[in-house]
């Protein structure tokens, strides 16, 4: 009832195969190829500390890995068995098709929420005075006030 003949289950097994062999070094790819881009961005964000943009690249590297491997080997799973060539190209081009969404989704998340701490930080540069306030600075009395607000 259950069994598969030998056909149908070579050609569901290719389909794991082959989509392994594409989706891991594609994912691989995007990891390095981002966190080598990614630096420059990361040093900007954190002020010209490289050793702390550094630190956080690699967090996301393997954050990357985590989250889009997890999700690779929990799509590999087919729907139905894959009888012909015909099913091995339409089942990989819907698995493949949607881990090449999901990576660019998270790497447009990543640029998204790092955007959003960037104009922040610059946000906070443009509000810090550039010289800190001295004490040689006497407030107005409330005669020179009134001269020069026109009480």
């Amino acid at each position: 009832m259950f069994k598969k003949s030998g056909d149908e289950m070579d050609m569901t097994v290719t389909t794991y195969l082959v989509y392994l062999a594409i989706a891991v070094p594609l994912t691989v790819w995007v990891a390095r190829t981002l966190s080598r881009n990614g630096r420059i961005f990361l040093v900007d964000v954190f002020h010209g500390n490289e050793d702390f943009a550094d630190a956080v690249n690699r967090l996301l590297v393997v954050g990357f890995y985590l989250v889009n491997l997890g999700f690779v080997t929990l799509f590999l799973r087919g729907g139905s068995a894959v009888d012909d060539a015909r099913g091995v190209f339409e089942q990989l081009s819907v698995k493949l098709g949607i881990v090449m969404l999901v990576l660019g989704v998270v790497h447009l998340t990543n640029v998204w929420i790092f955007n959003k701490i960037r104009t922040r930080s610059r946000l906070e540069l443009q509000t810090t005075p550039p010289v800190p306030p001295n004490d040689t600075v006497q407030p107005l009395t409330m005669t020179e006030q009134a001269a020069r607000y026109g009480y």
